[in-house]
């Protein structure tokens, strides 16, 4: 095979891989939906009691407001149990949440800095509420926020996630972009079948439908996943809404999204009987093109790039070139959007996008890395959620 043919091979390849994930794929959902889609309708029973669970480490700065803003939610009080677990905090987090007491807010500290995961198993073994909530101490809601999720759930439904959005005033613009492109995907996956994933910051799970996770498993996403292989759907509700700011700068973002990809990758492998579409067809296409294809873009984009490099050297078409040209342009704008980025100067989403994606693809490549390496991050700092 001649180099040329080669590099058209990879270079093809590699584009559809990329085209698929960011493009295709919610193309194609919005496609399907109205052919193969399945709608669900919100429940009308009595409310259940709800357990809304808190995360916190070292949250001295925020755990006052989430706790307040967690009192002041429009759920009959006689229903909400709000729990804060602290993994084995070291500032004053514990000391804080024990003022709340006398309002019903309970504190369970866990020692031996377990992480997040194995502190909501030992949390979940100690409730007997309906309904489980999970939420992490930066993460506001709206007032209607827990009676949303309550809603979502139908006999068919194991599992309701909320929807986060970024305030205006984040640093980290290309994160809020990211996350409204990531709602409306999630929105669309939701009524084509179920979600695949779900979201610490706000997301609920039906006591009888909760499975216990392994600790080096990122339960926002095996726990959705383990809901499914048993049987029951995971539902979208946007109405449902929790408010963060991003992090304090890309740095913080790289560092959660290195975490994150790392512990995905170690908990896909437990559920690749899930990438089966002899199994169940939809969830094999959402798992593969939302999660596997997309967690594989960075090295999608060298691939991409190398390849279109080696046609240049040894085709003729002008069409190499000006794919060349095109790449070469999107990471100069990329490059200017991390120049503003490193002197605190306002970017324009043209140059900020291609920037914070890159960037983003960075910390999806760092942490295939980990795991590549056999390594996995089990704990989180209070910065990089």
């Amino acid at each position: 095979m001649s180099l040329e043919r080669l590099s058209l091979s990879l270079f093809i390849c590699a584009a559809i891989g990329l085209v698929h994930a960011y493009f295709f794929y919610p193309l194609s959902l919005r496609v399907l939906n109205p052919i193969v889609g399945s709608p669900l309708d919100r429940r009308t029973e009595p409310l259940p009691s709800v357990a809304l669970i808190i995360a916190a480490y070292n949250e001295e700065d925020v755990i006052h407001e989430k706790i307040e803003n967690s009192l002041e939610l429009e759920y009959p009080s006689n229903k909400l149990n709000i729990i804060v677990f602290s993994d084995a905090s070291s500032d004053r987090t514990d000391e804080i949440v024990k003022e709340y007491e006398s309002e019903g807010v309970t504190l369970i500290r866990i020692e031996g800095r377990v992480g997040k995961t194995e502190c909501q198993n030992r949390v979940t073994e100690r409730v007997d509420e309906e309904i489980l909530v999970f939420s992490d101490a930066n993460s506001m809601y709206e007032p209607n926020a827990i009676t949303e999720l309550v809603h979502g759930f139908t006999p068919e439904v194991g599992c309701v996630v909320g929807e986060l959005r970024y305030r205006d005033s984040s640093d980290v613009e290309g994160e809020s972009f990211y996350w409204r492109y990531e709602s409306r995907i999630k929105s669309l996956e939701s009524e084509f079948h179920s979600l695949v994933t779900g979201n610490g910051s706000i997301y609920a799970v039906r006591t009888s439908s909760y499975v216990p996770q392994p600790p080096d498993r990122i339960s926002d996403f095996t726990e959705p996943l383990s809901i499914i292989r048993n049987g029951e759907r995971v539902r979208y509700v946007p109405s449902a809404v929790a408010w963060e700011e991003t992090g304090s700068s890309p740095d913080d973002e790289l560092s959660r999204r290195i975490r994150i990809v790392t512990r995905s990758w170690n908990s896909i492998i437990e559920y690749t009987d899930l990438l089966n579409p002899l199994q169940d067809s939809k969830i094999a296409y959402q798992l593969i093109s939302h999660k596997v294809i997309r967690w594989l873009s960075p090295l999608l984009l060298m691939v991409a790039l190398g390849a279109n490099v080696g046609l240049v050297l040894s085709g003729t078409s002008i069409s190499y070139e000006i794919a060349l040209a095109g790449q070469i342009a999107f990471y100069m704008l990329a490059g200017l959007g991390g120049m503003a980025e490193q002197f605190g100067v306002d970017d324009p989403l043209i140059t900020h996008v291609p920037f914070y994606f890159l960037y983003a693809n960075y910390g999806m490549l760092r942490g295939f890395l980990n795991f590549v390496n056999g390594s996995n991050i089990v704990v989180w700092e209070t910065t990089d959620r």
